[in-house]
């Protein structure tokens, strides 16, 4: 993986240099604690070596022979394998074969790996629209911990991670660094082959909600699409967490999106199992993940999220591992670097092609090379291939059995999915802030033709999906439209995706009509051509103000001006009593929930990460939530 080009370096980008320059300050304190507390545990050593021969019994009695010896003595690095397999999930079920391919590399490279622990995989594929979907927020959060459990019993000296999807990958990273004198690997799955085209999938869709298709024209189109062993193909949270794993150093050079079940990915897979026993102190090139995940990589990763047109889940997931690090990273520094950083790819919901046409013109090396070349990313960070982000420009390729990496391609390969710098699809990243009298929003509009970018509308007020369904079946909405959906945030109801709204609001446009979405919960990397004012925060649920919106409100989502507000007088809205609330503790029960009360209470807003991991702190300036709180 040597890149001739690995010292060369480019003048930052101004932007990126000064949002760069910011976090590092606002973090200094944080960060050096984190950094202190890693670096006394890195000092160490292996851990295990000083256990009681008790404890260390217990962690090498499954062993045997040349592995049983090695723990026995201490002389080997430990590498834990912490998985979220399972055989449900398409994008899970190939990770079933990974752990006996680490472990007989990690033991040619004269290490020991074992299955530390599994933590949960949840598809929001399968939950959506459903009670389940409530959790699975919080299942971020349950892996974070899961994994610090696994890590916890002081046997390894390095650790790799295999996970795919949404809240998954995030929960991963989170509680690893919790231990990041540990170095980590992220191990993909990578995408299964492409399906039925996006585009097609999407005019069923909205055709079923207009009542046009059969239920079962649906599942065929939808069976079509999900079809085999593997990522989903569509550029949602998912993809976007492989991505961002591979710009940020977590993952192998061009590993990304390699498909299952192939040469390629096997080999990829046993040569991340060599350098973790490379990268751990008892190697030759200790990097520990709390090195490797700095200010500089979490720029990275925004930078890279934005090029993309990635999903908005990342503005919680990014601000969540940031913070795990010791870093503070603000919606304003993604609204900052969007400014600055063009769209390069369009993937569906951007576009009509998957992520297999956007690794075929070129993928994530030729994004690397085209903005490391403009300053729009930091080279000089420590990754898990080696120093310098140059070496991500390369690719992995099979010679006679071999794995070796090339430099990729230096134009794209096709340029309707996959741009350079020079000619973007936008100037812009098409991530957007939105500010005004009902809080803080993030909007992304890559996807959102330019004349749908400001809608002023009357409001109309929907406590669930399932009401605005009925409104719309009925034919109450055909018209221009705000949709307001309040007490769908975390502390309401644990944050839902509400996708189940998209075929609808879709077809409303269509149809000439002005429409908008605003909701204090979650629409993530699948949101399409309706523009979406998503994460309000403070949320309803204590006291936010959208909870004082009323039908008929006139409403403004302009993603141009970056304003989000309701159109009555502050004092008119200040007076509304709060009508609708959240359901109390005893009412969010059934599928689960109730186990989850208690990160229910504790979790913090959206644009602090809705984490359970921080102290809840909402705006000063927002409405006591004296009403919520005696409710629940």
């Amino acid at each position: 993986m040597d890149s001739a080009a690995a010292d060369r370096t480019t003048t930052p980008h101004p932007v990126v240099a000064a949002v760069t320059r910011r976090i590092v300050e606002r973090s200094s304190q944080s960060r050096a604690a984190y950094l202190a507390r890693t670096r006394a545990a890195a000092s160490q050593g292996p851990v295990r070596m000083g256990l009681p021969c008790s404890n260390l019994a217990h962690g090498f009695a499954a062993c045997s022979g040349s592995d049983l010896l090695a723990l026995r003595g201490a002389v080997k690095p430990g590498v834990a394998i912490v998985s979220a397999y399972n055989d449900m999930l398409s994008a899970h079920q190939p990770l079933n074969e990974f752990p006996a391919w680490i472990k007989d590399s990690v033991r040619e490279a004269g290490g020991v790996a074992q299955f530390a622990g599994g933590v949960p995989a949840m598809c929001d594929g399968i939950t959506q629209g459903r009670d389940g979907m409530e959790l699975s927020l919080f299942s971020r959060d349950v892996i974070a911990m899961s994994t610090g459990i696994a890590l916890s019993h002081d046997m390894f000296d390095a650790a790799m991670l295999l996970g795919v999807c949404d809240k998954i990958v995030p929960g991963l990273v989170i509680g690893a660094l919790s231990f990041g004198h540990l170095p980590v690997i992220l191990v993909p799955a990578g995408p299964m082959p492409s399906g039925l085209p996006n585009k097609e999938k999407a005019r069923v869709r909205q055709l079923y909600a207009e009542g046009a298709a059969s239920r079962d024209d649906l599942l065929a189109a939808e069976a079509a699409s999900y079809h085999s062993p593997g990522t989903c193909t569509f550029y949602g949270t998912a993809n976007s967490n492989q991505l961002l794993m591979e710009v940020m150093g977590l993952h192998l050079p061009g590993s990304s999106f390699v498909q299952p079940g192939t040469p390629l990915r096997r080999a990829l897979t046993e040569y991340a199992g060599r350098r973790a026993v490379a990268l751990s102190a008892l190697g030759e090139e200790y990097t520990p993940m709390a090195e490797v995940v700095n200010e500089r990589t979490i720029v990275n990763g925004v930078v890279a999220l934005l090029a993309t047109g990635g999903s908005t889940n990342h503005t919680m997931h990014l601000v969540a591992m940031a913070a795990a690090a010791g870093i503070t990273l603000t919606w304003d520094d993604f609204d900052e670097l969007s400014s600055a950083v063009p769209l390069l790819a369009r993937v569906y919901p951007n576009g009509p092609a998957d992520i297999n046409h956007f690794s075929a013109a070129g993928g994530v090396p030729f994004l690397v090379r085209e903005l490391l070349a403009a300053g729009l990313l930091h080279a000089d960070v420590p990754t898990v291939a080696g120093h310098g982000l140059e070496r991500y420009r390369q690719e992995p390729f099979l010679v006679d059995g071999e794995l070796v990496w090339r430099e990729g391609t230096d134009t794209s390969l096709d340029t309707e999915v996959l741009r350079p710098v020079a000619e973007p699809f936008a100037e812009d990243g098409g991530l957007r802030v939105l500010r005004g009298n009902l809080g803080r929003a993030v909007i992304k509009v890559s996807a959102v033709a330019a004349e749908h970018r400001t809608v002023i509308a009357p409001a109309r007020v929907f406590a669930s999906q399932e009401a605005f369904t009925t409104a719309f079946r009925a034919g109450e909405l055909n018209t221009d439209v705000v949709a307001v959906l309040p007490n769908q945030g975390p502390r309401a109801k644990g944050m839902p995706e509400l996708h189940g709204l998209t075929p609808a609001l879709g077809s409303l446009l269509d149809h000439g009509h002005r429409v908008a979405l605003v909701t204090d919960g979650r629409m993530s990397g699948a949101s399409g051509k309706v523009p979406a004012a998503i994460q309000v925060s403070p949320e309803a649920a204590v006291g936010g103000p959208l909870s004082r919106v009323r039908d008929g409100d006139l409403v403004r989502v302009d993603s141009e001006r970056g304003s989000l507000e309701v159109l009555v007088p502050d004092e008119e809205l200040a007076a509304r009593a709060v009508t609708d609330l959240p359901p109390s503790q005893a009412e969010w029960a059934g599928t689960g929930r109730e186990l989850f009360g208690a990160l229910r209470g504790s979790v913090g807003q959206a644009e602090h990460g809705a984490s359970v991991f921080a102290t809840w702190a909402a705006p000063a300036a927002s409405p006591a939530p004296s009403e919520v709180e005696a409710h629940q």
